[in-house]
């Protein structure tokens, strides 16, 4: 008997999420792509980006440049120590 009233707990459970989830994925004025939130801007072009003459380079063993990393997603952290 106890086994049974688990699982019917369990089973409670699990459809009032399932409906919760269901409710909130329909509420009126949520976007329905993500295209419908997207503007298009016009960005001002400064022209090539300057070289990085830096002598001390982190993490690696050699100077970076540019044109190394010419089609590659980059991300530059800029800071110093304190």
């Amino acid at each position: 008997m106890n086994k049974l009233w688990l699982f019917g707990l369990s089973l409670v459970a699990v459809l009032l999420i399932a409906l919760g989830s269901f409710a909130i994925g329909k509420q009126p004025g949520t976007p329905a792509t993500a295209s419908d939130t997207t503007t298009e801007i016009n960005l001002k072009n400064y022209g090539p980006a300057p070289e990085l003459n830096n002598k001390v380079w982190l993490n690696t063993d050699a100077p970076l440049r540019l044109k190394d990393l010419r089609g590659k997603v980059v991300l530059i952290d800029f800071w110093t120590f304190g």
